[in-house]
């Protein structure tokens, strides 16, 4: 076990999240910890019973206690971490920026921005110590956050709150020369969220799969390191089909 890359994903009990526990759970050599505020739900238990390597365990995005909590029991179980995928995200709001309540601006702010900066707050000390000497922290952010390719989907306290996160982590990876931390847009899935976020704006559904946005994204992860990977903005889904939201690039513009 002691040789095993130790993984965290956040927000694992459906959609990307569960789509990256699976994948990840079934290679060799692995030890993966699936944080949900549910870790007891029926997907992530039937998937650890094929998948002893595979922990579900608490982890309430930007609550101390539970974030402190999920890490420890990390450092009991595996005693290291060495790949942090900061996934846990919201979009509960469409629509114009005049009608949406300040409320909404916040939950979307706690959630999406200051649960990464509490999670790795609470796992620095055991992340960094990693033995690999390169521990990675991708963080999962949308290509709504583009000032250089905007494109107006009316849910802009989701695209605010994804923005602060990208600063966050172009303010980690300048701090700790090791740490690889980067960020991810995981393309416009077929998830609960994205379907819905897909309806509000005349479409009938989002248009990758999520197979395909976990292929991408760990991708981006597999063999990251320092010099080529840290504090850029990844595209998890190359494509270009004369849509609006396509994005062709292997990054995205800040």
């Amino acid at each position: 076990m002691s040789g095993a890359i130790v993984y965290l994903v956040t927000g694992a009990n459906r959609g990307i999240g569960f789509g990256l526990v699976a994948a990840l759970a079934a290679r060799p050599n692995t030890i993966v910890f699936a944080g949900a505020r549910d870790p007891s739900a029926q997907a992530l238990g039937d998937l650890a019973a094929k998948h002893t390597n595979l922990h579900p365990i608490k982890l309430t995005s930007a609550d101390k206690a539970d974030n402190d909590a999920a890490v420890a029991q990390i450092e009991k179980v595996a005693g290291r971490l060495d790949v942090i995928i900061a996934n846990a995200a919201i979009c509960d709001y469409y629509g114009p920026v005049v009608d949406a309540p300040v409320s909404v601006y916040q939950d979307h702010f706690e959630v999406n921005s200051l649960g990464p900066l509490v999670l790795f707050q609470a796992a620095e000390r055991l992340l960094l110590a990693s033995p690999t000497g390169a521990p990675i922290f991708a963080v999962i952010s949308s290509s709504v956050t583009s000032m250089g390719n905007y494109v107006h989907f009316s849910l802009s306290p989701y695209a605010m709150s994804k923005a602060a996160v990208n600063i966050l982590v172009k303010g980690l990876n300048a701090e700790h020369s090791k740490l690889v931390a980067f960020l991810v847009d995981p393309g416009w899935v077929a998830t609960q969220m994205g379907d819905r976020g897909a309806k509000a704006n005349g479409l009938p559904g989002a248009p990758v799969q999520i197979a395909d946005s976990v292929k991408g994204i760990l991708g981006r992860i597999d063999g990251a390191t320092k010099e080529k990977s840290a504090g850029k903005f990844w595209n998890a889904v190359v494509a270009n089909n004369g849509n609006p939201w396509d994005r062709p690039t292997e990054e995205i513009l800040w």
